[in-house]
Formats: structure tokens, C-alpha cells, sequence
């Protein structure tokens, strides 16, 4: 744990000199990215970093079917907006009207070819049906004081209408940390698995 915060403190104080040096000075890209990516993280807030505590054991796609996860949907990909990726589902987690930091319904694995995959995101996701059940006074669901995005059912996937927050807590994602799409994930290298 103490080597991660350090990772972290480090990868923040990198950012703020960056931020400070002009594009002149040299940057390479690779750090460039970096720094956007750790400055967007920290703005982003605890919730970014509750997510990554959650699922840091699950960046080996293995330990998460280990866990109960397992592949649906294949590889999402939206017609003009980038992808989501390839979703496991721990089913035992949806349904139940609950919403947990520690506990995401789905990971989000972007793949890398080879049957090699790469967690990118977590969502969260609430049935409706469910979820307005238990919550009689119409509120829909938030995590961390987020607010989820409502998608009426039926939808392309068959899914009933749902409540989602995706987290893109390990890829970073320029339209926003809580986008349902991410332009950097791609599908082209996806196979069934």
C-alpha cells in the first residue's frame, strides 16, 4: 500500500513540475500523457481512487473470473464514439437494488490481442426495476455523489432498463473520468473468448 501512495505522490509532483515547463522545454509525449492523466485522476476525487482500490486485484483478467466474474456482451463498441470494451459480470452483485464502491457489478477490460486484456473501467449498474423498488422517493443512484446515467430497456444489449456509472479509473478517457464511451478503447482486437 505504501508503495502505491508513493507511486501516486510521485506521478502528482511530476504532473505539477510538468505543468509548470512549457512544451519547449522538451516533454516527451509519453510524459505528457502522464501528467494529464494523473492531473485528471486527482481532480477527479475519491471515487476515481475508491474504484482503483477495489479492482486493483483485478487487472489480471484471471483473478476476476477467479472471483466470479464472467464475460457478456463481447466487446462494446459504439458507431462513432470509441468503445467501451469487453464487460465481466459478477451476476450474483446485479439485481440486488444496491450500489457499492468496493463491489462494481462490471469490469471493463480493453483487449490487447493475443486472448491479453487490460482493465480500464468499472460500472456500476442498478436495474430499474430494482433499484426504484427499494428507492420509493423516485432518487436514482449515485456513488460517491456521482450520479448514474438512466438507459431505457429494451436497448441493442436486451438489457431492462438500468441505471450505469462507468469509472474510467485505469485508462484515461478525454470526454470525461464518467463517460459511457471512451475514444482511446478500441475492440479491433477482440476474439471471442
Amino acid at each position: 500500500m505504501k508503495r502505491r501512495f508513493d507511486a501516486v505522490f510521485i506521478g502528482l509532483c511530476a504532473a505539477a513540475l510538468l505543468a509548470g515547463t512549457s512544451t519547449a522545454a522538451g516533454t516527451d509525449s509519453q510524459s505528457e500523457q502522464q501528467a494529464a492523466w494523473n492531473f485528471t485522476h486527482h481532480r477527479a476525487g475519491p471515487l476515481v481512487q475508491a474504484v482503483r482500490d477495489a479492482t486493483y486485484r483485478y487487472r489480471d483478467v484471471s483473478r476476476a473470473e477467479m472471483d466470479g466474474y464472467v464475460p457478456v456482451l463481447g466487446c462494446v463498441s459504439g458507431p462513432d464514439m470509441g468503445a467501451m470494451g469487453a464487460h465481466y459480470l459478477k451476476a450474483s452483485l446485479l439485481g440486488d437494488g444496491v450500489v457499492d464502491v468496493a463491489h462494481p457489478e462490471l469490469l471493463v477490460y480493453e483487449p490487447l490481442g493475443n486472448g491479453r486484456m487490460r482493465l480500464v473501467a468499472a460500472e456500476y449498474l442498478a436495474i430499474a426495476e430494482a433499484w426504484d423498488g427499494t428507492h420509493t422517493d423516485g432518487s436514482p443512484p449515485t456513488l460517491m455523489g456521482q450520479l448514474f446515467d438512466y438507459s431505457e430497456g429494451p436497448n441493442r444489449f436486451r438489457l431492462p432498463a438500468h441505471y450505469s456509472l462507468h469509472v474510467w479509473a485505469w485508462k484515461h478517457n478525454p470526454v470525461g473520468v464518467f463517460s459511457m464511451w471512451n475514444p482511446r478503447v478500441s475492440c479491433a482486437r477482440y476474439t471471442e473468448l
